[in-house]
């Protein structure tokens, strides 16, 4: 299917969906008045025609017609109502479905079939009446999820959140018992809309005096240029041991459509360039040691490699050679996936690794002991401290968002760990 013919069927897609929704709408409001009625049918369809214009326009209007936070509010502004539709849409079939199981009893049965309502709206529901409860809970629900993908813009986006977690290493160094580690990921520099809240979030970090600090990837979404403006935010970040950082898939721009290779090739000098002015110290498939007192520990840093369709550009083979016989070992490393695929089947003595990259999908539940989010279908690790086999994995949340301008549920992270003696 072309281009052409995929707008036109999605569009009329859309308008259905539209419809659907409609119907139910005007079940619940029947019973109002009059004006009442005008009043909430002009509100939604001036709504609904006016996410479905922004939907043709984002179709006709070149790519860099908006800059890129504008552009993903746009998106965000017609994916919002649609995914709450869709949940509309799904008590409403729950309802139709319950409907035409009854038309197909009351057919051949007629002694069963329904009385009809008083106030029928159409000649279907005069022998199948709509359940009250079913539209009004769809319409609830719908509104709901609305409000809470709204208010994850508001207030998700930059609400950071201190996460302190304790690892304990048995061969750990007596020097760096204690040490304090604070770790960021996935920044997406493209993204943000709210310059103080960053810069608020990473005076919390401060606030913390790390001894070492780690960033693991994704500092941009696809250019080098995204992060221009934030330079003088993140150079703040300093701590006594330095701070090392990797890339992520979003670093390299493979998800931009470049004018040549060389141009591409350019943006990922111009990357490297922009760790550098941080004062950071980018890690390409390497190891250095990190000394206190005498003592010494190992940090590998890797670029990115994800099991499955991800970019594999890390050769953790070449970072390890030389790190043998540190007594810890420390990944950075930005997918999790990689941990399992290649690190606890063939590097038993990296200890303890650092990734991000998944952002807990920026949706889910953290609560009372629970933790659940879309995104642990796809990664068995996604969120937090994993161990096996006394060896341990950190996925960090992430520090920005991408895609959707917000967060629900799952909120940005800024990670402390304290290393202990075991």
């Amino acid at each position: 299917m072309n281009r052409t013919l995929f707008f036109i069927a999605l569009t009329v897609v859309l308008f259905g969906i539209d419809w659907y929704v409609w119907q139910a709408l005007r079940f619940v409001i029947r019973n109002l008045s009059q004006p009442t009625q005008r009043w909430i049918t002009l509100a939604y369809w001036g709504f609904t025609s006016l996410t479905l214009f922004a939907y043709v326009m984002m179709q006709f209007l070149p790519a860099d017609f908006f800059n890129r936070v504008t552009r993903t509010f746009i998106i965000a502004g017609i994916a919002i109502p649609y995914f709450s539709k869709l949940l509309i849409v799904f008590f409403l079939v729950i309802d139709d479905i319950r409907r035409l199981l009854q038309w197909i009893v009351s057919y051949f049965i007629p002694s069963v079939a329904p009385v009809a309502p008083v106030n029928p709206v159409n000649s279907v529901e005069r022998s199948i009446p709509r359940s009250q409860f079913l539209e009004t809970t769809a319409l609830v629900a719908g509104t709901a999820l609305m409000g809470t993908f709204v208010f994850g813009i508001l207030s998700g986006a930059h609400d950071y959140r201190i996460r302190r977690v304790k690892v304990v290493l048995k061969n750990l160094p007596k020097a760096f018992h204690g040490m304090k580690i604070a770790q960021l990921s996935d920044i997406h520099s493209g993204s943000f809309f709210n310059k103080t809240a960053v810069k608020g979030g990473v005076e919390m970090l401060l606030r913390e005096k790390p001894d070492i600090a780690f960033f693991t990837g994704d500092l941009v979404n696809d250019r080098a240029v995204e992060v221009k403006d934030y330079i003088n935010i993140f150079e703040k970040i300093k701590a006594p041991l330095g701070v090392h950082s990797t890339l992520g898939n979003h670093d390299y721009g493979d998800y931009y459509q470049w004018g040549s290779q060389q141009e591409k090739n350019q943006n990922l000098a111009n990357l490297k360039k922009a760790h550098e002015l941080l004062g950071w110290n980018l890690m390409l498939d390497e190891n250095r040691a990190i000394r206190v007192d005498n003592e010494e520990i190992g940090l590998i840093g890797i670029q990115n490699w994800g099991a499955g369709n991800f970019a594999k550009y890390g050769n953790l083979e070449k970072a390890y050679q030389g790190a043998e016989d540190y007594p810890v070992k420390i990944l950075l490393s930005h997918d999790p996936s990689h941990w399992r695929a290649q690190v606890l089947p063939k590097y038993n003595d990296i200890d303890l690794a650092f990734a991000g990259h998944t952002h807990g999908m920026q949706f889910g539940v953290e609560v009372a002991g629970i933790k659940w989010s879309p995104v642990q279908y796809r990664y068995k690790e996604w969120a937090g401290l994993y161990t096996e086999n006394n060896q341990h994995l950190y996925v960090n949340r992430g520090f920005g968002y991408l895609g959707y301008p917000g967060r629900v549920g799952i909120l940005p992270e800024i990670t402390i760990i304290e290393l202990v003696r075991g």
